[in-house]
C-alpha cells in the first residue's frame, strides 16, 4: 500500500490491487478513514471524520490532484 504524501497528520495512499479502479487516493488518520476519486474531485467513502475535517481533505486533495494522479500512473504503469 503505496504512501504518496502525508500531510497535517494526514496519510494519503492507495493499494497496490486497485489498477483496474479509477484514480482515487485513501486517506487515514488515526482510526478515521475516506477515499476520494480524482476526477473529479469527490468522496467516495468516509468513516469517523466530521464535515468540517472531510472539507479540509477535500481541499487537500484538489490541492494535490496531480501528485496523486501521477503517482498512481508511474506506480500502475498508466
Amino acid at each position: 500500500m503505496p504512501t504518496v504524501t502525508r500531510i497535517k497528520g494526514f496519510r494519503f495512499f492507495f493499494f497496490s490491487n486497485e489498477s483496474k479502479e479509477p484514480v482515487h487516493i485513501h486517506v487515514e488518520s488515526d482510526d478515521k478513514y475516506a477515499k476520494f476519486w480524482i476526477d473529479p474531485v469527490h468522496l467516495a467513502k468516509s468513516v469517523g471524520y466530521s464535515a468540517k475535517e472531510l472539507r479540509e481533505l477535500r481541499n487537500l486533495v484538489v490541492e494535490n490532484a496531480d501528485v496523486f494522479k501521477r503517482s498512481w500512473n508511474e506506480y500502475f504503469g498508466h
